[in-house]
Formats: structure tokens, sequence, C-alpha cells
């Protein structure tokens, strides 16, 4: 019963201290879905993206924390140096849901050349939230209000982005607008969400052999100083119009975090077939607590449209099809 109650607090804890940060921070981005982590990614290769991705946590636990997201980004046109994208994204956990759409603008500086990938990106994105909370499934308990309440607020993203041939690099500042008022917990202004993130990777190898694509990402939470970092290594085999990919993430938290020092392991399998993408991801978390023995699972689909001639050489979210 202890444990039960102590999981109860910590739970509830987090959902108040997360309720407004918009679309969470999983692997998403490694599934050749950067652009729900970057806004600067919008139209950044030679491919438009459809990306679809269903995730649930805790197989076989009640009211388990689940996140579906819907995305598209492209460039306006071939010579076009602006990209535009949309997210939809549906986030539940427990008694406590988001439902938000948010718009992107990003602006894209060519500096290479037919022999060399050279850009630098700008993004921005502004997002709408419904922030829901269920209350009438806690039948037995006179403390609380049998209720469903919701609000909206606003937020947005800024990044920017640097591409060289295999190497990639980004830096964005997630939830800038800190104007929402946290109106499900007795109308506090919402916390300091603001949230740093700093990626950067390099992709190489033979194409007739293997390519490998080693990379990290780091996050600063600037109201908790809570700082999470990965690191991560993909594994690319390429046949004519199919590739095979997979790659192992490993995240740990440090300092401010509710749970402790948690702990993921994530292997991720992946196989892109002409312009159609699936990948499923699976984490396991260990740590000073552990909620339970199941993992998360998370599977991504996707397909490349609106594609045009490669220029150069470069990372695997650049270069994203086989055919033109």
């Amino acid at each position: 019963m202890k444990k039960r109650i102590a999981y109860l607090v910590l739970l509830l804890f987090s959902i108040n201290v997360t309720a407004q940060e918009t679309l969470p921070i999983y692997a998403d981005y490694l599934s050749d879905n950067v652009y729900l982590l970057h806004p600067a990614a919008a139209g950044i290769g030679d491919c438009g993206k459809i990306r679809l991705t269903a995730r649930q946590q805790w197989l076989g636990v009640q009211d388990a924390p689940s996140l579906q997201t819907a995305s598209f980004h492209a460039k306006l046109g071939e010579y076009s140096n602006t990209g535009l994208g949309v997210i939809l994204f549906n986030d539940k956990n427990g008694y406590h849901s988001q439902k938000g759409i948010q718009g992107t603008y990003a602006y894209h500086i060519d500096m290479g050349n037919e022999n060399l990938f050279n850009q630098l990106s700008f993004g921005l994105s502004f997002s709408v939230v419904q922030n829901e909370r269920d209350q009438r499934t806690f039948n037995n308990d006179p403390a609380v209000t049998q209720v469903i309440e919701s609000d909206f607020y606003f937020n947005a993203d800024f990044g920017m982005a640097y591409h060289k041939n295999g190497f990639s690099s980004y830096f964005t500042v997630k939830n800038i607008l800190l104007s929402a008022k946290n109106n499900l917990n007795s109308g506090l202004e919402s916390l300091n969400l603001r949230n740093y993130i700093l990626g950067a990777g390099y992709f190489f190898g033979d194409k007739d052999k293997l390519q490998f694509e080693p990379s990290f990402m780091f996050q600063y939470k600037e109201q908790t100083q809570e700082k999470i970092g990965d690191v991560n290594f993909k594994v690319y085999k390429t046949f004519e119009s199919t590739q095979l990919w997979g790659g192992l993430s490993y995240r740990r938290s440090f300092d401010g975090s509710v749970f402790g020092e948690s702990q993921y392991i994530t292997p991720i399998l992946g196989l892109n077939y002409k312009n159609y993408m699936f990948a499923y991801t699976y984490t396991q978390q260990t740590g000073d607590i552990v909620f339970s023995n199941g993992g998360y699972h998370q599977i991504s689909l996707g397909i490349n449209l609106l594609c045009k001639k490669r220029r150069a050489a470069a990372c695997p979210n650049i270069n994203g099809s086989f055919t033109y």
C-alpha cells in the first residue's frame, strides 16, 4: 500500500509539473522524425515527410501514458528556401490529457553546391493546446470532485540547425511563450517550462557495405535545472530500393528529476522501402524508481513525397528517399 501511495503522489506531481510542456520528448526523433523535436527541421531535406507515431507505456497498467502524433513538413518549392510544417498530437496520462496542433515556419540558407551540402536553418513553431482533466472515474473518493475540466493555452519553440555533408546539428529552445495559465490547478500561473536542447550527429561509411550514425542530444530544463543526456548509435544497410537500419539509445537524467536519476535503454529497428518508412522502438526504464517491469512500445509509419533531385550526399534526415 505504501508503494502504491508513493507511486500516486509522484505521478500526480509529475503531471502537474509537465501539464503544459506541450509535446513530450521521447526517442521519436531517432525514427527519421527530427521535426517532432526541432522546428528548424521543417522542409530541411530533399523530400516532404508524413510521419505517424503511436506510443504506449507500461503495457497492462490501467490509464498508463500514451501518445499519438501526426506530422507533415516540406519546402514550398524545389528552389524555395521556406519550409512549412504541422503537427497534431494527443497525449494522455491517467486522468490528464492534452490535444494540440503546432504550426512551423522555417527558413533555410543554402551555402553549398552540387557536390557539397552546406545549409544553415532557422525555425519557429507556434502551438495551441487543449489541457483537460477528467475526474469522473473517481467514483469512490468523496474528496475528489467528479468533473471534467479543460482550458486552452499557447506556446512556441524556436530553433536553428546546421548541416554539412554527413554532419548535422540542432539547437532548440522549447516553451518560450509563458503566458498560459494553469487553470486546472487553482488558476496559478504556469511554471517556467523552457527547455534547451542541443543535438548533433555524424553519418559516414560505405553505402555498399555499412553506414553508421553516432549522435547525442542534451536537454536542460530551466525551472527544475534537470539535465537529460542521450547517446545514440545507428547502423544502416542499403539494398537497391530498400534500407534496413537499427540503433541503440541510452538516456539518463541528472539533477532535478522528480523520479531520481532515471535511465532508459532504447533499441530501434527500421525499414525504408522506396519512399515508405516503418520503425519499431522499445524503451526499458532502469534507475531509482521503476513504475513497471513492462517497457514502452512505439510504432512509427512514414511516407516521403514531393521529392526533388538530390544535390549532394548528406545525413539520412536530409537524403530521405530512393526515388525521385
